[in-house]
């Protein structure tokens, strides 16, 4: 009566200590389940959210866009939340680690061992054991880095976005331009191809009516079909700049994008300041550097750091079970419990420490070579910027007035030849040298806008 009651016990705690483990390993497996999946979940439907259309296409709404939707921004913001994480589990260790252990062992055969000439058994054969245990990292060099270098790091994920940021902006803010002069020269020639239609419209009626010969209204209808074949190859042209543009901001492909723009408002922001200096510490790349060359200093502080002492503290709390009969098992507990100071202290590690040392800080020497180097290619980047701006800002101040002459000359030819006095072939050299000063005008003004983005890149003036 006896043994079952034993055995009853024993069966009860043995089902109750499963189930306990159980529960606690299936709670933790939900837990981590559910966090799991609700970081999927947001990750899906991210994805799967459709991205929004803009109904008014400015330039500064085209950038906002692509610095909300373009994937790589996307990307380094998820680096950088990545890179917070990765903080956090590496200052985790400061805190302390809680541990338990469980272990149910059957002994086919109990180690015996001969003493005092007598064969002795070293054991039972049932064993049972559990630990709960707990360290404490007090100090060691991987902690004081983690806690040392963790802003720096967070700063380089975020110049990692900026400089992403800037790069989107600026190519964006290109590609808008190359869009408006494709739209403009489309609007050109539609203005045109009105024109010489009822140019040609006349110059018929002129040769049916017997006062003109057939040469006016086949020139007419020669300038009027190569229009309308440059207006059908610039409408295809847009389309696949259009496309660029969308792939750049992050705009669904197959969602409408109606460009806005004025381009009197776009002529008043050609100008800028051509006597400012290079300042090489507004531009992103050297803060980049700067911050890794402080990540590089705390990776020789970390080599240096070899010598010293590393120390934890460690605690235990062991329940024992032992019993020949299985049913009894649980019936007797002869724990045992410690607490213990490590001090782990390196003495000879081969020379490592000193080679470690060496490597940091050749490659600090070689960082500061680079911060040489970016300063010698922002000062070039500068100068080609500049000359490049200024040369598109002459051009584009004689694009200018050539259009303003080509539209008088047009107008006062149209009218002579209206009243007899011109041609009509003067007629079709003004038309042509009138469409060619309003196309070159409109590309220069695009080209010293995008040039101008280059020498404001250059600058470091590009913030986002």
């Amino acid at each position: 009566m006896s043994t079952r009651l034993h055995n009853g016990k024993m069966w009860t705690k043995l089902f109750l200590t499963a189930l306990s483990l159980l529960s606690l390993s299936g709670k933790t497996f939900s837990q981590t389940t559910q966090t799991t999946t609700a970081i999927q979940g947001t990750s899906a439907e991210n994805l799967a959210a459709e991205s929004p259309t803009l109904d008014k296409a400015t330039l500064d709404n085209v950038i906002q866009y692509a610095l909300k939707h373009q994937p790589l921004i996307q990307q380094s913001v998820i680096d950088q939340r990545v890179v917070e994480n990765t903080i956090k589990s590496k200052l985790a260790d400061w805190y302390p680690q809680i541990n338990f252990n469980y272990n149910l062992q059957h002994n086919f055969a109990v180690q015996t061992s001969i003493i005092g000439g007598n064969p002795v058994k070293l054991g039972v054969d049932n064993t049972s054991a559990a630990q709960f245990s707990l360290t404490q990292s007090i100090f060691n060099r991987d902690l004081l880095l983690a806690n040392r270098s963790q802003n720096d790091v967070r700063q380089q994920a975020s110049q990692t976005i900026t400089n992403n940021k800037i790069a989107v902006a600026a190519n964006v803010a290109k590609a808008f331009y190359a869009v408006l002069s494709t739209k403009q020269q489309i609007s050109v020639a539609e203005g045109d191809i009105i024109r010489l239609k009822k140019s040609l419209k006349d110059a018929k009626s002129n040769y049916d009516a017997g006062t003109a010969d057939k040469i006016d209204y086949k020139r007419v209808t020669i300038t009027l079909n190569n229009t309308m074949a440059t207006k059908a190859s610039n409408e295809e042209l847009l389309k696949a700049r259009l496309q660029a543009l969308k792939s750049l901001m992050g705009y669904p492909v197959d969602k409408p994008l109606e460009i806005t723009y004025e381009p009197t408002q776009m002529e008043n922001e050609i100008a800028l300041d051509t006597t400012q200096k290079v300042e090489v510490q507004n531009r992103i790349e050297y803060q980049q550097l700067q911050t890794l060359k402080r990540l590089r200093e705390a990776d020789l502080n970390y080599s240096k750091w070899a010598y010293l002492p590393s120390v934890s503290l460690n605690g235990a709390y062991n329940l024992n079970f032992l019993n020949n009969s299985f049913g009894d098992l649980y019936t007797r507990n002869y724990p045992n419990s410690f607490a213990n100071l490590t001090l782990a202290l390196p003495i000879f590690q081969g020379g490592k420490r000193k080679i470690n040392t060496n490597t940091a800080e050749w490659q600090i020497k070689r960082l500061n070579l680079d911060m040489v180097n970016l300063k010698n290619s922002v000062n070039n980047e500068y100068q080609q910027a500049l000359a490049t701006y200024k040369s598109n800002l002459t051009v584009f101040l004689s694009q200018k007035e050539n259009m303003e002459l080509a539209k008088e000359v047009y107008d006062l030819v149209q009218m002579q030849y209206r009243s007899g006095i011109k041609t009509y072939l003067e007629v079709i050299t003004a038309e042509t040298d009138l469409r060619s000063a309003r196309i070159n005008y409109y590309n220069t003004l695009y080209l010293l806008l995008s040039s101008k983005i280059d020498v404001q890149k250059s600058l470091g003036q590009l913030n986002y």
